[in-house]
């Protein structure tokens, strides 16, 4: 997997990021964490390890990944929690997948069979049931669990794609952009373990609202 750059978005993992990095060293991957200057603890956790860190220049999850994945020099990249969350050995499957199916995007799923989530609860089931089936009945998207950010994908078709998503809503527009751009999108079984240490940084409420303005801005977009 050396045409593959992990890009980790982090922010206060001073806690789990290292035991991810630790995990990670047995895999020929190359790493970029994005985070802000300003979470020094976590920039002192990590500075020791073989990896590269971006200092994010816009505020937000999907600023982290946009600014991430423009600076990927690899074929591949791969979006990667900090919180210990996903299972670096579900790669490669993924990695076959985008090989075997001819995909551009493969999305991980916790919810087909043989998959599941050791960190979702009933809230975030719900939204993302809804969520996917709007999806699927909106914008035809294949996707079974299309909120999970476990993803894979050819980073110079994802860099054209030149979404504007800064805050948690980019996870939406990623698949609803590559959809309308005719890129092919694929499912790829996993298992959501529960985080290392700190706090979930996502909002139910805040960001369910997010998503769904940001779904019907793209509905009514072209």
């Amino acid at each position: 997997m050396e045409d593959i750059t992990l890009v980790i978005p982090a922010k206060n993992e001073k806690e789990s990021l290292p035991s991810v990095l630790d995990e990670l060293s047995k895999y020929n991957i190359k790493k970029i964490v994005v985070l802000e200057k300003s979470d020094v603890q976590t920039i002192d956790a990590i500075k020791h390890y073989d990896l590269r860190i971006l200092f994010q220049i816009k505020k937000g999850y999907g600023a982290a990944l946009i600014e991430g994945i423009e600076s990927v020099e690899t074929k591949y990249f791969v979006i990667f929690n900090a919180d210990g969350s996903f299972d670096p050995s579900e790669l490669k499957l993924m990695f076959e997948k985008i090989k075997n199916d001819n995909a551009d995007l493969v999305f991980g799923t916790r919810y087909e069979v043989g998959c599941g989530s050791d960190d979702d609860n009933f809230i975030t089931l719900v939204g993302n049931f809804i969520f996917t089936k709007i999806g699927k009945i909106f914008f035809k998207l294949n996707l079974t669990d299309i909120l999970y950010t476990y993803v894979l994908g050819k980073t110079k078709l994802v860099n054209n794609l030149k979404i504007k998503n800064y805050d948690f809503s980019y996870c939406i527009a990623l698949p609803i952009t590559a959809k309308r751009n005719n890129l092919k999108l694929c499912n790829s079984k996993s298992f959501e373990r529960k985080r290392i240490g700190g706090k979930k940084k996502v909002n139910a409420f805040k960001d369910g609202i997010l998503i769904l303005l940001s779904m019907i801005r793209l509905f009514f977009k072209n």
